[in-house]
């Protein structure tokens, strides 16, 4: 910043996340399977994988790139030996009140953040919202108004 300029007092200082790269949380209070729990860890030479089963209990995967070629009566799953990035993540689902006030020590004051639908709706089709997952995300916005609007 330039000598001589200061910002407003009302500035507000943001970060965003993403639910699937933060949350953790997999298997907790009523989440349901994503797309992206059934998706592996991957690298530069070896790119993630999406894990199935078939009917005869077959376990498989394929890359991330070639999805057209999974079976029609794949189901997709998580696979036991398999490492799953985001079923930990950073563990936000565990830990929102500590990263919460981290985020207001580095002077944040507004957060963009996702929601995990499957968390709301686990099965995608339910007619009404999962509670627990509705509990969590009420308790990291009240969470949030009280840490980083009062920090």
């Amino acid at each position: 910043m330039k000598e001589g300029i200061e910002m407003r007092k009302d500035f507000l200082w943001g970060g965003a996340t993403a639910a699937n790269q933060m949350e953790g949380g997999f298997g907790k209070g009523g989440l349901g399977l994503s797309s992206d729990d059934v998706l592996t860890r991957g690298t530069k030479t070896n790119p993630r994988r999406v894990t199935f089963r078939l009917p005869d209990g077959t376990v498989d995967s394929l890359s991330m790139y070639e999805l057209d070629k999974m079976p029609d009566d794949a189901i997709v799953d998580v696979v036991e030996g398999y490492d799953y990035p985001n079923h930990e993540a950073i563990d936000f689902y565990h830990h929102y009140k500590e990263d919460i006030a981290l985020f207001a020590d580095m002077g944040i004051t507004c957060l963009r953040m996702s929601i995990n639908w499957s968390r709301i709706y686990p099965h995608g089709i339910d007619e009404k919202p999962n509670e627990e997952g509705l509990q969590f995300y009420d308790d990291v916005f009240v969470e949030l108004k009280n840490i980083i609007l009062n920090h």
